[in-house]
């Protein structure tokens, strides 16, 4: 096994650093206390590729690998978990999806503005019953002949105000129970469509979530994704790469806390030394290092079966359910060395805690991981 990096993955792991420490760290603190989507962010993010790395190029995007996609989401994380959700979603989700299973002339008509951050994408599943089960669809879509007509509630949806294209999950066929269910592309600005309130969250508390209203919207048979009633094994398959992508903000997450939590412990001095010559604060940081490691080691995993066409359901479990874990064991314990500091904002590391919190819940909570290693185990 080859474990390391080409020159192309080093120098995307490198553009994503410098931008993370130019233009995110600065204003970080006040976003995430104000809420303030970082807009202007995210539109130099779109112009240096970020936001459609594993686009096609014909399509205006990178063209890159995951395993690129994976390092600067790691980058991008360790300074502003709310941007990269932002890119995670535009990435996993959004592109991907259309890309790996809309028509050409969907691809055509979406896929270069998203690819270049001109506009965003947001996926819409959850629901105030339903959360991340996409079996239990309330939202419809009746099929009115020529078009569908959409009507339901989606919650707890990222980039729900800022998005140009969604795309909706609905049932069409209750009968059929999960294989009635379709995936529509849906505009901003359609007639019955209303974006709700925004959510107050403990963390990512720079991006916008909202829950979004549908209401008799018209939706034209030629924005379904696949065939009647693909929209199911759409939503699984969708969910199945974006897990990398949440694993990968996981990783992101610890990794920059105990970036912080390294550089304060070799600063810091307590009974005459720094209190990185301290045992205790030495094996705090070993099992950081450790666990930050193996999570690593599985995101890398996951994107390479992804990169090489193999089955990454249960890889990409593993890398989300262990990943988020760990970004919530180190930046507990990043707040730890830091002491009475560590509950300070300047030292952000109460911000990535309150951000590591998400990434055990959203694209599934862990226990939902769990059923899906479970079942592959079992297979």
């Amino acid at each position: 096994m080859n474990f390391q990096l080409t020159e192309e993955h080093l120098a995307v792991q490198a553009a994503a650093r410098e931008f993370a420490q130019s233009e995110l760290l600065p204003g970080v603190i006040e976003r995430d206390e104000l809420q303030k989507f970082p807009a202007e962010q995210i539109r130099k993010m779109g112009e240096l590729g970020f936001m459609g790395m594993m686009v096609d190029p014909k399509y205006n995007g990178g063209g890159m690998d995951t395993i690129s996609y994976v390092l600067a989401m790691e980058e991008i994380s360790k300074v502003d978990a709310s941007a990269s959700v932002v890119m995670s979603v535009n990435n996993s989700l959004v592109c991907w999806g259309i890309e790996k299973y809309g028509t050409e002339e969907q691809k055509e008509k979406y896929l270069p503005r998203l690819a270049t951050g001109e506009i965003i994408g947001a996926f819409c599943l959850s629901e105030p019953e339903a959360g991340s089960d996409a079996t239990s669809q309330h939202t419809t879509a009746e099929d009115k002949g020529d078009y569908y007509l959409l009507n339901g509630t989606k919650n707890w949806i990222t980039n729900g105000s800022t998005a140009s294209v969604y795309l909706v999950i609905a049932q069409t066929h209750p009968e059929k129970k999960h294989r009635g269910i379709n995936a529509f592309i849906v505009e901003r600005g359609v007639e019955g469509f209303v974006v709700g309130k925004k959510e107050n969250k403990l963390g990512i508390r720079g991006s916008d979530t909202h829950s979004l209203m549908f209401t008799d919207v018209k939706v034209p048979k030629e924005n379904r994704i696949g065939d009647d009633g693909f929209g199911f094994k759409f939503a699984m398959s969708t969910l199945a790469g974006g897990r990398i992508g949440i694993a990968s903000q996981a990783l992101g997450i610890a990794s920059g806390a105990y970036e912080l939590a390294l550089k304060y412990a070799t600063e810091r001095k307590a009974f005459g030394v720094e209190i990185a010559r301290h045992q205790a604060i030495q094996f705090k940081l070993a099992d950081m290092a450790t666990n930050i490691e193996a999570a690593r080691l599985l995101c890398l995993k996951a994107a390479y079966h992804k990169d090489t066409h193999q089955d990454y359901s249960m890889s990409g479990a593993m890398a989300k359910l262990f990943a988020s874990k760990v970004a919530m064991d180190t930046t507990v314990e990043a707040v730890q060395v830091h002491g009475g500091y560590g509950f300070v904002k300047e030292y952000h590391v109460e911000r990535l805690m309150r951000d590591a919190k998400i990434t055990q819940i959203y694209e599934g909570t862990s226990e939902i991981q769990k059923i899906v290693i479970s079942r592959e185990l079992l297979k």
